[in-house]
C-alpha cells in the first residue's frame, strides 16, 4: 500500500493527513496542539511566530499519524505541504531563523507597501504585479530592512512557512512561482521576480529562495530530518502551496468561474480567472493558481478577511468558557436571524485589506443588557463574518466573477450549520461542503507530483459532498436587509 502524508502549517495549528493513495481513503489525521498555537504580538499591530514552533508541531503530528497507521521504513508516495500564506520567514547562512516570522495578519508593514505603491506608481503595480506591494512579504522584509539593519545584514536567504518546513525536511532552500506571486514578489508581464520593486526596496533579488515546480521532485527527506519526525528517509516532497490556494486545489476548484471558501482564522472566498484580473483598489487580491501553465494559465483572485474563526474562538476563550463549539453553534441557533438588533464587525485581526488596510479594530453594537444573552452573542458573531465575506464577495462581482455555487471543506466555521446557512442566503449562493481539508488536499496534490495519479481527476477519488445549503428565496430577503443594516454601521466605523 503506497501511502501519501499531507501537511497543513497553519497559524492556529499543523494538521496531517495519511492518504492511501490508490483508494483515495484517509487512514489518519491528527493536528498538534489541540488548542491554538501562540501569536505573538509584541507591539500593537504585529502578529509573529516561531518557525520552530511550526517543526515541532509538525513532528508531534506525524508522531501522532504513526500512532494511528504504521507506515513503515519505506519511502512514502510523497509529501505535500500547504501553509499558511504571506509570512516572512527569514534565515541565514545556517538556515537558523534571524527573527521570529512575521505573519500574514501583521501590519507593520502596510505604510511600507502604501508608499512603494505611490513611488512605482499604481498603474505599474496593478499592471505587474495585480496588487499594491500592500502589507505582504516583500514589504515586511523592507520593514526589516529599514527598522532592524542589524538583523536585515544577517538574511541570507527568505522563505515562506511551506518553504521553511519543506528545507527542514529536505535541507533544500526552495519556493514555487505561485509561492512569489503571493509576496508580491512576481512580475506577472516579465515573467520573473518583481525586481522593480526588490530594487525600490533596496534588497538583491539573490535573498529569494530558487524555483522548484509547484508538482514534481522538490527534494527528499535527510537523515537527520527522518530521525527527528519518523518520516522515512528518502521521502520525496512533491507539492507545496499556500493555503487559500491549496483549499482551492483540495476541493478540486481548478477552472475558470470555480469558487472555493475557507473559515479557519481567517476567512477566505477564492476563485478562478483564465486571465490576470485585479482590483484597481487592491482590496481583494491576485495571485499565481497552482495549475497555472503558459498553455492554460490559471490566477487566484482572494478575498480574505482577518477576523473569522479567531473571532469565534475568542468568545469560546473569553466569554463562553466551558463550551464547546459544537454547543456555541446549538446556542447561536435559539436566536433569530439579526439576534434581536445586536451586530458584530469582526475585524480585530489586523489590517484588513478588504478595508482598504483600515485596522478599525472589532465591534459589538446595538448591546442591550436587558435583552441580549450569551446566545445573541454567539449568534452575532456567525452573522458578521457572514457579512464581512459578503461585503467582500460584493468586490469580486464588481471584478466580473461569477459567484453562483461555493464549494467548502466540511471543517471549520462550515461545521455550523447556522453559519454555512446563513452564508447560503446572504451570498445567494449553493454551498456545498465536502469531506476534505488542507491536509488532504495537500497529499492528494502530492499524489500528482509524484506522478503516481495521471491527471488532476484521478487525485480526488474518494472526495464527496457532506452538505449542501441553498438560498431559500422566502428567507434571503430578510438576511440581505440585515445585512444592509450590516454594512451601514460598517460605513459609520469607518468614517469616525
Amino acid at each position: 500500500m503506497k501511502y501519501l502524508l499531507g501537511l497543513d502549517i497553519g497559524s492556529s495549528s499543523v494538521k496531517a493527513s495519511l492518504l492511501d493513495a490508490e483508494s483515495g481513503r484517509v487512514m489518519a489525521s491528527a493536528q498538534s496542539p489541540h488548542e491554538e498555537m501562540r501569536i505573538s504580538s509584541p507591539r500593537p499591530g504585529f502578529a509573529e511566530q516561531d518557525p520552530d514552533m511550526w517543526w515541532h508541531e509538525m513532528i508531534h503530528a506525524v508522531d501522532d499519524l504513526r500512532r494511528q497507521v504504521d507506515f513503515g521504513q519505506e519511502p512514502l508516495g510523497g509529501i505535500g505541504i500547504s501553509y499558511q500564506m504571506h509570512g516572512l520567514v527569514a534565515v541565514d547562512e545556517a538556515g537558523q531563523p534571524v527573527i521570529p516570522s512575521i505573519i500574514w495578519c501583521d501590519g507593520r508593514a502596510v505604510n511600507t507597501g502604501d508608499a512603494a505603491f505611490r513611488a512605482l506608481g499604481e498603474e505599474f503595480c496593478l499592471a505587474h504585479y495585480l496588487n499594491s506591494p500592500g502589507n505582504f512579504t516583500a514589504s515586511k522584509l523592507s520593514w526589516v530592512r529599514e527598522h532592524d539593519a542589524h538583523a536585515y545584514a544577517k538574511i541570507k536567504t527568505i522563505m515562506l512557512p511551506g518553504d521553511y518546513i519543506a528545507f527542514r525536511l529536505t535541507g533544500e532552500m526552495a519556493t514555487t512561482v505561485s509561492g512569489l506571486s503571493e509576496g508580491i514578489l512576481w512580475d506577472y508581464q516579465a515573467g520573473g521576480p518583481a525586481l522593480a520593486l526588490l530594487n525600490h526596496y533596496g534588497i538583491g533579488s539573490d535573498k529569494l529562495a530558487p524555483l522548484v515546480p509547484q508538482f514534481g521532485l522538490q527534494g527528499r527527506v535527510t537523515e537527520t530530518a527522518a530521525r527527528l519526525t519518523g518520516i522515512p528517509a528518502g521521502t520525496p516532497v512533491t507539492y507545496r502551496a499556500g493555503d487559500q490556494p491549496n483549499n482551492a486545489w483540495s476541493l478540486n476548484v481548478l477552472r475558470p468561474g470555480e469558487i472555493a471558501a475557507t473559515a479557519g482564522t481567517s476567512g477566505v472566498v477564492y476563485g478562478i480567472t483564465a486571465s490576470p484580473a485585479f482590483d484597481p483598489a487592491s482590496r481583494v487580491n491576485a495571485f499565481v493558481h497552482v495549475n497555472h501553465t503558459p498553455e492554460a494559465p490559471r490566477y487566484g483572485i482572494l478575498l480574505c478577511v482577518n477576523g473569522t474563526g479567531i473571532l469565534n474562538s475568542w468568545l469560546r476563550r473569553e466569554v463562553l468558557q466551558g463550551m464547546d463549539y459544537a454547543e456555541i453553534n446549538a446556542l447561536a441557533q435559539t436566536v433569530h436571524p439579526g439576534a434581536d438588533g445586536l451586530t458584530f464587525y469582526p475585524f480585530g485581526n489586523g489590517a484588513e485589506r478588504v478595508l482598504s488596510n483600515a485596522d478599525p479594530g472589532a465591534s459589538l453594537r446595538g448591546l442591550q443588557f436587558n435583552r441580549h444573552s450569551k446566545a445573541h452573542l454567539a449568534r452575532a458573531a456567525q452573522e458578521g463574518i457572514v457579512f464581512a465575506l459578503q461585503y467582500g464577495m460584493e468586490i469580486m462581482q464588481e471584478m466580473g466573477l461569477k459567484l453562483e455555487t461555493v464549494r467548502a471543506g466540511h471543517t471549520n466555521m462550515f461545521l455550523s450549520p447556522l453559519f454555512a446557512d446563513s452564508f447560503a442566503q446572504v451570498s445567494g449562493c449553493q454551498v456545498e461542503l465536502y469531506n476534505t481539508d488542507g491536509a488532504q488536499g495537500a497529499a492528494r496534490a502530492a499524489g500528482r507530483g509524484a506522478g503516481i495519479y495521471g491527471s488532476d481527476a484521478d487525485c480526488f477519488h474518494g472526495m464527496e459532498i457532506i452538505r449542501t445549503y441553498t438560498p431559500d428565496h422566502t428567507r434571503t430577503e430578510a438576511y440581505q436587509a440585515l445585512y444592509a443594516i450590516w454594512k451601514e454601521g460598517l460605513a459609520e466605523i469607518l468614517r469616525k
